[in-house]
Parts: structure tokens; sequence; C-alpha cells
């Protein structure tokens, strides 16, 4: 057993439930370790306690682990990811106002993601014409996957989310909050905070983030590089913690026990039901009760989402480059892959593990064509609405 606790810094979403498992159930127990997991309300504070070593590992956005080893927006820190954490579990929510304006503009399916970008597209074009404030929607970090979902979506139906509408920074627990109080019309966040939206009325799940990506990697199990290369069997007992912890997130039987280990106060903190509609991927989408049903809405160990894949690296990368916060440059590139470690994955578990194939990119995006990771440049021009950096 290691003496000195392993400090962990995590944000109260239910993609951080292999984090809270592995200590809870004791599986970092089993492996040597001494856990302390320590919650926090926003993503900077994650990052920045990471970066200079008040945590030795956190549960993080993959793109602020890409940016902080690129050094982008911050100071430049080297990050890696030995486990994923979550694939997906993201949703838009829109307030009762804009949903229903979207509607009475929608041709064609509500799910499909085209149609409801071009609905917004005719929205945007409306209020502008009447005078109105641009609609603000609300993210959680400008390096998040959060931000380039909302864009991805929002440029395939022709708004520019850079020219047509808002998008400002908010922590997950505000969203809601801000949803009901009009400061925002719509938002993208994680788990739990899009149920808890419906729930009290003031919000409609427009789409979960598996209609825009089939596989999209979320949070990642994120570790100083110098703290990890000195510390390799601790890096490779935490990884198996977590695969062990995912594990039995992902039996079905123990689902009830997870979610009232993830309702407590100090974990996520809202009720039982609510997260047991998450992991079950049944969420309701209305508050008139509309249910609806994805097994793809949060990936937490199967079809192989432990495992981290260098080419989702490679995807938030080309969306940094595609929003104008990077430069393209194949050292970046190689550095942003460098961030998800499957070889550390594989050395803790001793396996030679392989990439999914049950989506042939490994992103599986509605729009645009299929992901090439080894040309960026080719990739991004295909798309009319890009802000790269001149």
């Amino acid at each position: 057993m290691i003496d000195q606790p392993l400090r962990v810094g995590f944000i109260p979403l239910v993609d951080a439930a292999a984090l809270i498992v592995a200590v809870d159930k004791g599986f970092t127990k089993a492996e040597g370790l001494n856990v302390e997991l320590v919650r926090e309300v926003s993503w900077s504070n994650v990052r920045d306690k990471l970066n200079i070593g008040l945590f030795e590992a956190a549960h993080l956005l993959a793109p602020v682990a890409i940016a902080s080893s690129l050094g982008l927006g911050h100071v430049k820190v080297p990050i890696v990811a030995s486990f994923n954490l979550g694939i997906n579990g993201n949703a838009i929510t829109v307030s009762p106002a804009l949903h229903a304006a979207l509607m009475s503009e929608l041709d064609g399916d509500p799910t499909d993601p085209m149609a409801t970008a071009q609905a917004l597209r005719r929205v945007v074009v409306a209020r502008a014409r009447a005078g109105a404030d641009p609609l603000t929607f609300g993210m959680t970090f400008p390096f998040s996957t959060h931000n380039y979902q909302l864009r991805f979506w929002m440029a395939a139906g022709g708004v520019d989310p850079d020219e047509d509408v808002r998008l400002v920074v908010l922590p997950p627990p505000y969203m809601v909050e801000s949803l009901a109080n009009g400061h925002v019309d719509a938002f993208c966040v994680g788990a739990p905070w899009n149920s808890v939206a419906v729930d009290l009325g003031v919000g409609h799940i427009l789409h979960f983030v598996s209609d825009i990506l089939l596989r999209a990697a979320e949070k990642v199990l994120a570790m100083r590089q110098s703290w990890a290369e000195k510390n390799p069997d601790t890096v490779a007992a935490l990884t198996r913690a977590h695969v062990s912890a995912a594990a039995f997130i992902e039996a079905p039987e123990n689902r009830n026990e997870i979610a009232a280990i993830l309702a407590k106060p100090h974990h996520i903190g809202v009720s039982p039901e609510v997260l047991l509609r998450t992991l079950d991927g049944r969420l309701k989408i209305a508050p008139d009760g509309t249910m609806r049903e994805s097994g793809r809405y949060l990936l937490v160990g199967r079809e192989g989402a432990g495992r981290p894949d260098p080419v989702q690296a490679a995807w938030l990368y080309a969306q940094m480059v595609r929003w104008g916060q990077a430069a393209i440059s194949p050292e970046a590139l190689k550095i942003a892959q460098g961030v998800f470690r499957p070889d550390l994955y594989d050395a803790a578990l001793g396996i030679i593990g392989s990439a999914p194939t049950d989506v042939p990119d490994a992103v599986g995006a509605f729009a645009g064509p299929p992901f090439d990771p080894s040309n960026i440049a080719a990739h991004l021009a295909a798309f009319e609405i890009v802000h790269m950096k001149s």
C-alpha cells in the first residue's frame, strides 16, 4: 500500500464514475493505492492543480490534456492519458422557447442533427431580421468537446459559431440555473445536468452527442507526463483499477448500487433515479416525459471505450485548428496524438490491444468526409465554415 495519498481531482459528472467507483468499491486499494478524490467545480481548477502538482491525476476534458501539452491558452505542461473515462455522454439541451422555435422550422426528423442544424440556421436568420439578440449557447471550456460538438453541429447547418451566435463558458453545475434564468438559450454539457434541466421543466434535450459523433473521446484519466515517467508502476496500478471499475459499472446488475454511490453529496449529488437513467442510456428528453434510449449515449468500459485512441486525439486537434485555436503542423499533431497512450493501457493489462472496428474512421461524424488523421488540411478543406489561423 502506498502511504502517501494520491490526490485525484474530478468534476461532478457521470463520466467520473470509474474514478469514483474505483475508490468507493476498493479497486484502487486492491492495487495497493491510497487515493483521495477531490471534487472541483471548474475545469480550469482541475487543470491548474494537475499542472502544478497539487493533483497526481485528474478527471480531465480530453482537449484540455491536448491543449496543455501544446501550451495553448495556458502554460505548457505535457499530459498523458492511460485510460478513457468516457466515450460520448454529452447532450445539447435547449430552452422551451428555442425548442419550440426549432420545431416550427424543422423539415425532417428531430433526431437528425442536419435537420435541426438547418432549422437553427432559419431561426438565426429570422432573429437577425427582427433585430433580436443572437442566441447564447453555454459550453464548459474553450478547449472542450462541448465547444467542438456545438460548433460542428451548427456549422453543418450553415450557422457560423463565431459570427451568428454567442458561445459562453459555464462550469457544468451552473448550466441548469443559467438556462432557467434565461442567461443562455441552450447548452452542451455532460450528464447528469441535461437530465436535471428536463426534470425541472426548463429544458429539452435536443441531441445526444452520439447523434453528432458516433464515437467521441470525452474525459480521460490525466497525469503529468513527467510524473507518469517517474512512477510507471503507480500509473499501471491506477489504470488497472479503473479498468476493473469500468467493468463493474457496465454490469447491469450493479447499476442501482452505482447510482446510489454517485448520488452521494460529495460525489455528484443528484438523485439516484436520474443517474440510473444516464447509466442505462434511457433519458427523459422533454418535460412531458418523452423518453429516448440509446446504447451509445455513454460508454464507460464497453466497446473498448477505456483504451485511449490516438485517432480521437487527432480529431480533437483538428477542431482546434479548424476554429483558430492552434496552428496546423505535423509536430503539433504528433504531440496531440502522443497524449493518448494506448501503450500504457496495454502494458498495465499485459495485453496487445487494438482499435475498435465498429466505426470505420473511429469518429463517425454525421457530416463531412470520413476523418483522415494523416491529412488534416485536406479533411478541413471539405468544410465551408472554417476559421483557421492565417
